[in-house]
């Protein structure tokens, strides 16, 4: 019983002081830091929730961004054209998610590898294409203005207010992993027809990840959205789903912890090779193929390894 224990003391102590070092860590470093770790924070959330659509359930979506990307246009939009306060864009942009989520879970519910991917990919290109083209709606290349939630707020209660949405959703998707619907979204990854022989309502289950994911997404975009204040279709590109992708298999596909390593893990790289100019993206990929050919299950499996060491000789 207590060596059954140990895991649990040192899980909790371990999450208690990344915590507490989370909460003191802005008060020690200088602005634009701050700033990176919001930002590091927002794709936390989003490699998160899409490592629980596809990672743990095996829906290869390549329209997750746009989801974010839509929750910050339907609260922008509504302001900016009729006057409405924040509030009411935030319920704009989570209704709109949702049902669209729901919407394309429907009509995509019969596909899965690359054929999901690719519809997605079309679905996002179209919303891309769509919001450039009603640019005297969207204001689209020149960007839409969105209000700050809170002009008053200095960078360190942004980062709070980041670090909050963080938590909350994490311990959220966490749940789910742990609780009986991780369990069916794993029977669908692993065999979808056995799933379903063994009772799991598999078309109930894909649109609840779908819809589940996608408003999750399409929440933190409404906040990011009013952080940065402008939003253009850019947002929407490939290379914004690529990223998200790249942070969850860097850090580890299907695992809780992967997301959480490798989002914060690619952030920092970037900004780090940002001053190269063009060959930023040369040494960023090649930093990430090589750890990717060290550890092919990604950072987690590293960690994971230690942390079973660490326990065995405790």
């Amino acid at each position: 019983m207590q060596f059954e224990r140990k895991p649990l003391i040192i899980n909790f102590s371990m999450t208690a002081l990344t915590i507490g070092c989370l909460i003191l860590l802005p008060f020690w470093l200088k602005e634009y830091w701050i700033h990176v770790m919001i930002i590091a924070m927002y794709y936390i959330v989003m490699a998160s929730s899409w490592n629980l659509l596809s990672g743990y359930t095996g829906q290869f979506s390549l329209a997750h961004q746009t989801f974010a990307a839509l929750g910050g246009y339907a609260s922008g939009l509504i302001i900016h054209h009729t006057g409405v306060p924040i509030w009411v864009g935030f319920l704009t942009a989570l209704i709109t998610t949702a049902s669209i989520g729901l919407l394309l879970g429907v009509l995509l519910l019969r596909m899965k590898g690359i054929y999901l991917a690719v519809a997605t990919w079309a679905f996002s290109e179209s919303c891309r294409l769509t919001i450039a083209a009603l640019y005297k709606i969207t204001r689209g290349e020149q960007g839409l203005s969105l209000p700050p939630l809170f002009p008053s707020l200095t960078p360190i209660k942004y980062y709070f207010l980041f670090l909050t949405l963080m938590l909350g959703f994490l311990l959220l998707i966490y749940l789910v992993i742990k609780s009986p619907i991780g369990s069916f979204l794993r029977a669908i990854k692993d065999d979808e027809l056995a799933a379903r022989a063994m009772g799991v309502d598999t078309v109930k289950w894909k649109l609840f990840v779908m819809v589940f994911a996608s408003t999750i997404a399409g929440v933190m975009g409404f906040f990011y959205g009013h952080y940065i204040v402008i939003l253009s279709p850019v947002i929407l590109s490939f290379n914004e789903i690529g990223k998200i992708v790249i942070m969850v298999v860097f850090g580890g596909l299907g695992t809780f912890i992967g997301p959480l390593i490798g989002a914060p893990a690619i952030v920092i790289l970037s900004e780090l090779t940002r001053d190269y100019g063009a060959w930023n993206m040369v040494f960023y990929s090649l930093i990430v193929i090589v750890i990717m050919r060290i550890y092919r299950e990604g950072l987690s499996a590293f960690l994971i390894k230690g942390y079973k060491a660490l326990l065995s000789h405790s």
